[in-house]
């Protein structure tokens, strides 16, 4: 059942009839790529915007007096109609809003873009959701959509026009738009229009040329008759034996169409330049190339090998060309490399002179420059002692090199004095003291291992015999009256302690190698007879019984 209903509907839609094309304009107008067409018939708004599209367009849109001209020569003979244009309010906009230019209406277009309005004065300005216009007055007019105007106004763009053909005297042409018009008179014509001269038996089409541009055409190659449009030659026509060919000037040939003319040299392989010479061609390349072997491509010339004295300083090649650049230190100036003063940017610690490609760091006397930085200056001694590098206004911050130590014993004036490393076991057998470092070496049949010890040969091989060695920074001693008080109580303190525990020590130590007679001839010499000694006698003592 369900094919058989199938069937059914598709066998009615076979037999249904397409729809009928739009009818022809009543009469068209083509202003450069725009042409207008005029409808007649009453249409409603719907309808007859159906009936634009059908044709390849839509209603008219009127934004400037030029559109305003071509609907005063469309209408010129129906003063009393009134037709539709293409401007509606939105969907479900009720109302129209007189202060803005287009009421709130839009183009079928969907914008708000025009520079021309022509509102009929004392209209409605609510409740009616289309325009039309009046043909005498040309004024806009809002008309509900589901009634009718007595026609309507189309509008078709286009890329490009054709002019109209220059046919010889009294020789007649037909032209038919692709939107239907049928007119001799149209200025331009669109794309797709067909112009017909049935007295030369011609009939040719507006369509885009390869070449770019629109042109009239013929559907077969070769001239068509001389006496139209120069038979569509790009050149010169000429008939041969009654029938016409195109021919091309010297240096150029007839392409496919056998109408137009192209240069010898637009096939040509050449890779730059084709050049004709004598009905041939012959490569050329671009400057700063070279022709290759086969006539054809170009090869890049190395400008650098060929001139060696292009640039200054250094040459770099590039595709067709070269660029001249600098060494480090120098900026190139007019073509020419001018040494760079580096020494505006401060790079040195103290002193900083240019020198050629850059620049050159040195050091005010008693500094030398960093290991770690040579653009650094620190301070530095050749001899056992050296002045110190002191703050110039309170002379309590000093400063000594690397292997020295401040000498606080040297009167006012503050030195530096060298460390010997060699008296604090730097080395492990022998060593040499210099001015800020010292030196370890090895007796014979050693070598020095990791700058300080020494092992013998036969462990011990590639060794170096000695190592220079800068001692560690030292750092400059506090002075008394910079301790912290409480410091100063504990150091007092400390020291009256081990005063104390001295002076038991060696009391104890007389006590025992030295015995106490005295007191024993003291008690023993006691002469109190009376005195009944409690006591116990010490030995050797006569007892005190005796004398009783």
């Amino acid at each position: 059942m369900l094919r058989l209903c199938l069937a059914l509907v598709a066998a009615a839609q076979l037999g249904r009839s397409a729809p009928a094309p739009p009818p022809p304009p009543a009469g068209a107008q083509c202003i450069e790529h725009v042409c207008f067409g005029v409808f007649w018939g009453r249409q409603r708004f719907p309808d007859a915007g159906r009936l634009c599209q059908a044709g390849g367009g839509q209603l008219m849109t009127v934004r400037s007096t030029v559109e305003e001209s071509a609907i005063a020569l469309l209408v010129r003979n129906r003063s009393d109609a009134r037709l539709w244009i293409g401007l509606q309010l939105p969907a479900g906009q009720a109302c129209s809003d007189p202060a803005r230019p287009l009421r709130g209406f839009r183009w079928v277009t969907g914008d708000e873009r025009t520079d021309y309005t022509a509102w009929r004065p004392g209209g409605p300005v609510c409740g009616s959701q289309c325009v039309s216009v009046a043909a005498q007055e040309l004024t806009w007019e809002e008309k509900r959509c589901d009634s009718e105007a007595d026609g309507f106004l189309c509008e078709y763009n286009y890329t490009g026009t054709c002019p109209k053909l220059s046919p010889g005297a009294g020789l007649a042409v037909t032209y038919t738009t692709p939107f239907g018009a049928q007119d001799s008179d149209l200025l331009v014509l669109p794309p797709q229009t067909t112009a017909s001269a049935p007295a030369l038996g011609v009939e040719l089409v507006c369509q885009e040329h390869s070449s770019g541009g629109m042109r009239w055409s013929s559907a077969s190659p070769g001239a068509w008759h001389c006496q139209l449009e120069n038979g569509g030659c790009e050149a010169s026509c000429q008939w041969d034996h009654g029938t016409p060919h195109c021919t091309c000037p010297q240096g150029k040939r007839l392409d496919q169409d056998q109408r137009s003319c192209s240069s010898l040299c637009a096939d040509a392989p050449c890779d730059h330049h084709c050049v004709l010479l004598h009905m041939n061609f012959t490569c050329m390349c671009h400057e700063g190339y070279e022709l290759a072997e086969d006539g054809i491509s170009c090869r890049d010339i190395d400008d650098c090998q060929t001139k060696p004295d292009l640039c200054d300083q250094v040459c770099i090649n590039t595709d067709g060309g070269f660029r001249c650049q600098c060494h480090p230190g120098y900026e190139l100036v007019e073509d020419k490399c001018e040494d760079v003063i580096d020494c505006y940017e401060e790079k040195c610690h103290h002193q900083c002179v240019d020198v050629p490609g850059g620049y050159k760091c040195s050091c005010f006397s008693g500094y030398a420059p960093s290991p770690q930085d040579p653009n650094k200056c620190v301070l530095f001694c050749n001899q056992p002692e050296c002045p110190a590098d002191c703050d110039p206004h309170t002379q309590d911050t000093c400063y000594c090199p690397d292997g020295f130590v401040l000498d606080h014993h040297n009167g006012s004036a503050k030195m530096c004095v060298d460390i010997d490393e060699c008296e604090q076991g730097y080395c492990e057998q022998l060593c040499t003291n210099k001015p800020g470092s010292y030196t370890c070496q090895c007796w014979e049949g050693y070598s020095l291992h990791k700058k300080h010890s020494c092992i013998s040969d036969d462990e011990f091989s590639g060794g170096t015999d000695s190592y220079p060695t800068t001692a560690a920074p030292t750092r400059v001693p506090p002075k008394p009256d910079s301790l912290h008080p409480g410091v100063l109580i504990g150091i007092s303190i400390g020291i009256l302690s081990t005063i104390l525990v001295l002076m038991a020590i060696l009391y104890h130590l007389m006590k025992k190698h030295f015995p106490g007679h005295g007191a024993m001839d003291y008690k023993c010499s006691n002469k109190t007879e009376k005195e009944v000694v409690l006591q116990q006698v010490p030995p050797g003592c006569p007892s005190a019984t005796q004398k009783l």
